[in-house]
């Protein structure tokens, strides 16, 4: 940012009058996560056409889902590092530029078959999942440096609500476009967005200390909420150039984030099979058109989405009524997690409503309980943010990978969707489990240097 940015800097005549730029960045956030998951959900809901114009069966096509899942979890650290080193801005922007490269050639598979076909694809989604990898520990950096405490749960709720918001718009419309134009369209409408949004990212988002829209009103009511202002500043970074071994080792050495990652495990493994496998259950298991399984699958979406945003405003409003911030953050995704059991009823109707409004309980659970990355703004170390996050994030994804594949494997061997449900709901018990008796008081982790 240029020297004169800060004599741009609006003048500030009182509390009344600080500006509100925080919320623009995360309207940002929430634009780019949506697209994100969008782009993650492609091939789920094109998957039914896929497999049958490429000739693939449940097993590959569980294996192909994986594939963005082992690349998302081995890309974190690399992610992570590069984050903390380069900043939020620039290591955003390469990622959303390359994953939606990856998206639009997706769309060009359909020139081959058979194995080659499941490699490809399989190569392609690897190569996503290295791209999207800096993503969300980029989100939470940007809200840690962005939100004082006292917002921080709504900020990582709106962010995080997105990943329903893309099933909530994008599932109707890649449906339609699958229907009406074929598979590939998808991929390149999809990434098409994605370079659009790349545009807007690098004109709208600074540094708070640097923003030239945000008055120093603003910014000092950020630093007096614990918000970390000057993140991406130079003399902040690490004088070593990137964060030690021995700081992982830290990580996983601590009770609390021990916790903390095996929750958000549990908590992805929910979101993983409502991206994959749900609009191929609603096909094959309750006997949908990809057309309607399209729109409805939006339907327990939405749900998510206005779960995923209560959960933080119930959070946060309990903590600016004198609630501890370690039962604040617990309260709703504990209960949240309770309520995404819900699902498993669905093995006992055949009626599709009823299979849709139980769906959509258990995504709105999800979405209360969904606030993981809240309490990673909270507690992750303020040298390594980017690095923190990037281990809560593989910990988490390593659902990515195991879920498509259980799921698949479960569907394969027993053909039937009953115990995949059970599998899916039972990660949301071990989840609940986790932050009521591994994770103690949540508070900021110090590092030993």
């Amino acid at each position: 940012m240029p020297d004169d940015a800060q004599t741009m800097r609006p003048v500030a005549l009182g509390s009344d009058h600080r500006t509100k730029v925080r919320w623009l960045i995360v309207a940002m956030l929430f634009a780019v996560t949506a697209v994100n998951y969008a782009d993650r959900a492609t091939l789920a809901i094109a998957g039914p056409v896929v497999s049958k114009d490429l000739g693939l069966n449940a097993q590959q096509m569980g294996f192909i889902f994986s594939a963005f899942g082992w690349a998302y979890v081995i890309g974190q650290l690399p992610g992570g590092w590069l984050l903390d080193r380069f900043g939020s801005k620039m290591v955003y922007a390469g990622s959303l530029l390359l994953w939606s490269g990856f998206t639009i050639a997706q769309g060009f598979v359909g020139f081959v078959t058979g194995g080659l076909a499941v490699l490809v694809l399989f190569a392609l989604r690897f190569m996503l999942g290295i791209a999207e990898s800096p993503s969300f520990p980029g989100n939470s950096r940007v809200v840690a440096a962005w939100f004082p405490r006292q917002e921080r749960a709504t900020a990582s709720a709106i962010f995080n609500s997105a990943q329903y918001f893309a099933t909530v718009i994008f599932a109707p419309l890649m449906g339609w476009i699958t229907y009406s134009f074929g598979w590939p369209w998808v991929f390149g409408v999809m990434g098409g967005i994605g370079i659009l949004l790349t545009i807007s990212w690098l004109k709208l988002v600074y540094n708070p200390s640097d923003h030239p829209w945000a008055n120093q009103a603003e910014v000092d009511y950020i630093a007096a909420g614990g918000g970390l202002v000057n993140m991406d500043e130079p003399a902040t970074k690490e004088a070593d150039g990137g964060a030690k071994w021995d700081y992982i080792r830290q990580l996983f050495s601590n009770r609390m984030m021990v916790g903390i990652f095996i929750g958000q495990y549990c908590i992805n493994a929910i979101t993983y099979f409502f991206i994959t496998w749900f609009p191929v259950y609603l096909v094959q298991a309750r006997g949908m058109s990809i057309l309607k399984a399209g729109f409805v699958a939006s339907l327990p979406a939405i749900c998510g989405f206005l779960g995923g945003i209560l959960g933080g405003i119930i959070s946060d409003w309990m903590l600016r009524r004198g609630w501890s911030l370690t039962t604040a953050r617990k309260t709703p995704i504990v209960g949240g997690m309770l309520l995404s059991m819900a699902m498993i009823a669905c093995n006992y109707t055949d009626l599709q409503w009823v299979v849709v409004a139980l769906m959509a309980l258990a995504f709105f659970g999800k979405g209360v309980g969904a606030l993981g990355w809240a309490v990673m703004s909270d507690a992750a170390p303020r040298e390594i943010t980017g690095l923190a996050g990037a281990v809560f994030n593989m910990c988490g994804n390593l659902s990515s990978i195991s879920t498509p594949i259980v799921i698949g494997f479960i569907i394969q061997t027993t053909g039937s969707f009953n115990d995949a449900l059970v599998f899916v709901a039972a990660n949301g018990l071990l989840a609940a489990v986790s932050y009521l008796v591994v994770v103690k008081d949540i508070k900021r982790m110090i590092l030993v240097r």
